[in-house]
């Protein structure tokens, strides 16, 4: 049940562990989407909380729902503000050379008859950057924290993929799906409020991880 998700609720926000494989918005296909099961997160208030900002389908993990359109709006402010605080855990098809680092990767939107749309570097892009720093590495693979400091689409994808030249494991679009759902995990996410104490969830290490095993990072750590 979706009840059994929600990590952090008050009157004015509700963060869920979001499962891998449900979009949040619904597929032109009309299958089953996050707005399938906001009737059933409202905990007494009559409106239906609303997503504030967007995660993949195949990514799991913290998704902040707002439970009214002034709350909605401020906290829309400050994810373009950029003052919300986000964590991912990412198992990437490689080692990096370095323990940790800084990519700075302008993206922009690009799209063909053959492959459909997705995110690419480039200088005309919008900007972009993300902290990491690798956790742990077994069997060829590194188990990665991701700290985006901006909030494009795809973008801890792309800066996997193009920015360390290792994509996620799984990663249908710009790595090797392999059969295996997309090892990405929004862990952990800060939105600061005025006057109120911040709306702060973290989501456990999904079973996909530690069936690789990789699990034991769970908890909260400094960015590089």
């Amino acid at each position: 049940m979706i009840q059994d998700h929600v990590l952090f609720i008050d009157g004015e926000a509700i963060i869920i562990d979001k499962p891998a494989g449900l979009p949040v918005d619904p597929p032109r296909d009309g299958s089953i989407s996050l707005e399938n099961y906001l009737g059933n997160l409202t905990f007494g208030f009559q409106r239906w909380p609303t997503p504030v900002h967007r995660l993949d389908r195949d990514t799991s993990g913290c998704l902040l729902l707002a439970r009214n359109p002034k709350a909605h709006a401020r906290f829309q402010q400050a994810f373009e503000a950029g003052a919300v605080t986000k964590r991912y855990l990412a198992v990437i098809d490689g080692v990096p050379e370095e323990p940790s680092g800084l990519i700075e990767l302008p993206l922009i939107k690009v799209s063909s008859a053959e492959r459909g749309w997705r995110m690419t570097g480039d200088p005309k892009g919008k900007a972009a950057r993300t902290r990491w720093r690798v956790l742990d590495s077994k069997d060829g693979r590194a188990f990665v924290a991701f700290y985006p400091e901006t909030g494009r689409t795809h973008q801890i994808r792309v800066h996997a993929a193009e920015g360390l030249g290792i994509p996620i494991t799984g990663d249908p679009v710009y790595g090797v799906a392999g059969g295996r759902t997309m090892m990405l995990h929004a862990a952990q996410l800060t939105v600061p409020r005025p006057g109120k104490p911040d709306v702060h969830a973290e989501a456990p290490t999904p079973e996909r991880f530690k069936a690789m095993g990789f699990g034991g990072f769970a908890q909260a750590d400094d960015a590089a």
